[in-house]
């Protein structure tokens, strides 16, 4: 055992963590290690050389927790994907099940108040593509009648906003209104540099309107 302890000081000498010199002498416990090298005196550079070594250790162990928690939250959300496979598939091809869904988010996040058109406002883009994809599944939209307002802060880019919503519409720029700034933020830097303000769909069916709220009172009662 001795030649084990002369090689577990040169390994502690050479900056190598317990766990390292144990990997390397396997037949030499840990609380063996403890005790052979507690008192062991080290130069300040052998310090700092075992010091960056264990923060190079500490690092990658972090790494590694970070990367099997992704992959538990992506094994878990792919999980929950799964379990609703069918209901996409049903409402991608039944048109009935697409117009419920339509109409209860129509309820909650569209403008009740208007007799003659639709009115739908969200700073998600996910919602706004899946109001567009329910609306365009569920009837023959004319889409020359979709008129698209950005709400957003003062200093943001309103081209860039607009190629934005452009994009994720699918709404010529054409049919876009002036942006409108809301005037409280002038002055007052984002702080979420990720958002692209509100995107305020408008589509002039009094027909469409009145479908959609009936139905919604008819579920109601």
């Amino acid at each position: 055992m001795h030649d084990f302890r002369n090689k577990a000081v040169v390994l502690r000498k050479q900056g190598k963590t317990y766990s390292e010199i144990g990997s390397l002498l396997p037949r030499v416990s840990k609380s063996t290690l403890s005790y052979w090298l507690s008192n062991l005196e080290l130069s300040q550079k052998q310090k700092e050389k075992l010091s960056r070594n264990v923060n190079k250790k500490l690092i990658k162990a972090r790494i590694q927790s970070i990367l099997v928690q992704k992959n538990k939250r992506k094994k878990y959300f792919d999980n929950i994907e799964n379990d609703n496979l069918d209901f996409i598939n049903l409402l991608n091809n039944n048109k009935e099940a697409a117009k419920l869904v339509l109409v209860a988010l129509y309820l909650g996040e569209g403008t009740k108040s208007m007799r003659g058109s639709l009115r739908l406002g969200n700073s998600d883009p996910g919602i706004i593509k899946l109001f567009l994809k329910l609306l365009r599944s569920c009837y023959v939209i004319d889409e020359a009648k979709f008129r698209i307002t950005v709400l957003c802060r003062a200093d943001q880019d309103i081209k860039a906003l607009d190629k934005f919503w452009v994009r994720t519409t699918g709404i010529d720029k054409k049919q876009f209104y002036k942006a409108r700034v809301d005037a409280r933020t002038i002055g007052k830097p984002s702080k979420k540099l990720d958002y692209k303000g509100v995107c305020v769909i408008d589509y002039f069916s009094a027909s469409i309107f009145h479908d959609l709220l009936t139905l919604g009172k008819m579920m109601s009662k």
